[in-house]
């Protein structure tokens, strides 16, 4: 009996490179014997709703063809079952993608690894009842994308620029108080991020030695510090070498709480809502198609 397979797409990505990538790949899964079916929605509310119907239906595995936008989208369906999730990575990010050792770009490969079905479970971090695969970030990282938000006169990388420039203007510790498995700090800190994998911006390392198979987050704090000092560290996050600088320490909790006035929490490049809020590590949360062992 042949394998049926949901391959999930936003036809509005990248110009229609996502709606091409995802037929690519529907015609190697057909080659190998699977039967692909698209699901695709105009929104990420429409598109999480139709993936829960496949899902309650039945289907053999679930495929996301697009970056952590779509696989965040994805994740929401799938967490807590035992359908299995692929993904093409294709977008601008692919950090849930990059942290798995998945084919980067190269949709035939990451189409192979879908078509082996072989599936080993990974861990997942939940707030409220959304569920990310990446880092919840809070401070000068998610301010920033909140300004980047609201700007209208500029787009992409530009905007983004934009936003960064304009929170260093306005740069100053924030008072955090942080729970760590029932542990209380009072700490003042720039940011502070909770890694269930390891990067997020696209390969941008902020919790390097996170490993989304071990139970636990990986929650770096940078320090309050002035915009020259962060300057020097922040180019330090692509190689991950920030964690050794004395204004960043690295702790590891399955529960996590944070709340800061004015702050609000994104992950997997969504807002996730206003702080206060409490991210769990749940074990064993989803499972992910990944490259059998002869392949590795």
């Amino acid at each position: 009996m042949s394998r049926e397979i949901a391959v999930f797409v936003n036809p509005t990505a990248g110009r229609g490179r996502g709606l091409k990538a995802a037929s690519v790949a529907a015609d190697l899964l057909r080659e190998r014997g699977l039967t692909p079916h698209q699901v695709s929605a105009p929104d990420a509310v429409e598109g999480i709703a139709r993936l829960r119907a496949v899902v309650r239906r039945g289907v053999d595995a679930v495929v996301a063809v697009g970056g952590d936008g779509t696989v965040a989208a994805a994740l929401q369906a799938v967490a807590g079952t035992s359908t299995p999730l692929g993904v093409v990575p294709i977008g601008s990010g692919n950090d849930f993608a990059r942290a798995l050792d998945l084919p980067l770009g190269d949709v035939a490969a990451a189409a192979r690894v879908v078509a082996d079905l072989h599936a080993r479970p990974v861990d997942l971090g939940r707030a409220g009842e959304r569920w990310f695969g990446t880092i919840l970030c809070t401070g000068f990282d998610s301010r920033v994308n909140e300004r980047a938000n609201r700007m209208t006169w500029a787009r992409g990388r530009t905007r983004y620029n934009a936003a960064l420039l304009g929170e260093l203007g306005a740069l100053k510790p924030i008072a955090y108080e942080l729970e760590l498995d029932g542990k209380p700090f009072d700490v003042e800190a720039t940011l502070i991020a909770v890694g269930n994998g390891r990067s997020y911006g696209g390969g941008m390392r902020m919790c390097p030695d996170a490993d989304p198979t071990d139970g636990l987050f990986d929650v770096t704090v940078v320090a309050g510090c002035g915009r020259a000092e962060l300057l020097r560290v922040f180019p330090k996050v692509y190689s991950g070498r920030h964690v050794s600088h004395p204004l960043v320490t690295v702790y590891r909790a399955a529960t996590v709480s944070l709340s800061a006035r004015g702050l609000s929490g994104w992950a997997d490049g969504e807002r996730l809502g206003a702080l206060p809020l409490t991210a769990d590590c749940v074990p064993d949360a989803v499972r992910v198609l990944t490259p059998a062992p002869h392949d590795s």
